[in-house]
């Protein structure tokens, strides 16, 4: 099955020479992306994380730090990754320009905060060995994970994969409306992440870049953070729309 094209003008967050300037750093733009979906109550009580290529050879990722408040993360609250999904023990550098992330975004409450220099370094959650396997497998430049009531629904009324056609809220994945039915991959959950991440990877269709694990939420990704975010909204809103749809058949 070929792989999903990207949406039209996704920008590359990587700062290994492709990104021309004049955007966001990574860590800002990781912050003001979890405040978004923070406000969304997408990321309540700590729960999400969210990811973003910053280099490739080696391959680097930087992904928000766990345990924090994802509505008041500042750009220091990031952990930097090797290709492993292992952290590399560097604090995240400063400077490296971002595209895609509206200027509005760059200070998210508590962003201006200091720290004392040379304090502890942030840990990342468990899940990030499952950022980096995504983007090995998928070749994104971002990864997002999000705790949507919506997206849990619906794993539950369809443990087997949600079939969806003919809305045109697809061509946000990069599917035609009326094309081919559209899978979207449900998968048991684990606290074994690397459990969990086989599930993904066996589960993963390069046409549909999401899939919902059960009684626990998503993972969506996309060329950046804004491709992953445009994904992640029309993916909630398909899930939405389908355990909607299912209550009324069944009343």
């Amino acid at each position: 099955m070929a792989t999903a094209p990207a949406a039209p003008g996704d920008d590359s967050f990587r700062d290994d020479g492709g990104n021309g300037g004049g955007g966001l750093e990574p860590g800002a733009a990781l912050a003001g992306e979890a405040a978004r979906y923070a406000r969304l109550g997408w990321m309540r009580a700590t729960s999400g994380n969210l990811s973003v290529v910053v280099g490739t050879d080696p391959v680097r990722i930087l992904v928000t730090a766990s345990g924090l408040d994802k509505g008041a993360l500042a750009a220091t609250d990031v952990v930097e990754l090797d290709g492993a999904g292992v952290p590399t023990g560097r604090l995240p550098t400063s400077g490296a320009p971002t595209s895609g992330v509206p200027t509005e975004l760059a200070q998210p409450p508590g962003a201006g905060r200091s720290r004392a220099a040379g304090g502890p370094l942030r840990r990342p959650s468990a899940e990030a060995v499952l950022h980096a396997r995504l983007i090995a497998l998928t070749g994104a430049g971002a990864v997002v994970h999000l705790h949507t009531v919506a997206s849990v629904l619906a794993a539950d009324r369809f443990p087997a994969g949600l079939t969806l056609r003919d809305h045109e809220m697809l061509k946000a994945l990069g599917r035609a409306a009326d094309g081919d039915p559209v899978r979207l991959p449900v998968v048991a959950n684990s606290q074994d992440m690397t459990v969990l991440a086989g599930r993904v990877s066996a589960a993963w269709d390069p046409a549909t870049p999401a899939v919902l694990v059960a009684r626990h939420g998503m993972y969506v990704w996309g060329t950046d953070l804004v491709a992953a975010r445009h994904r992640a909204e029309a993916v909630e809103w398909l899930c939405e729309w389908a355990v909607r749809s299912a209550e009324r058949t069944v009343g």
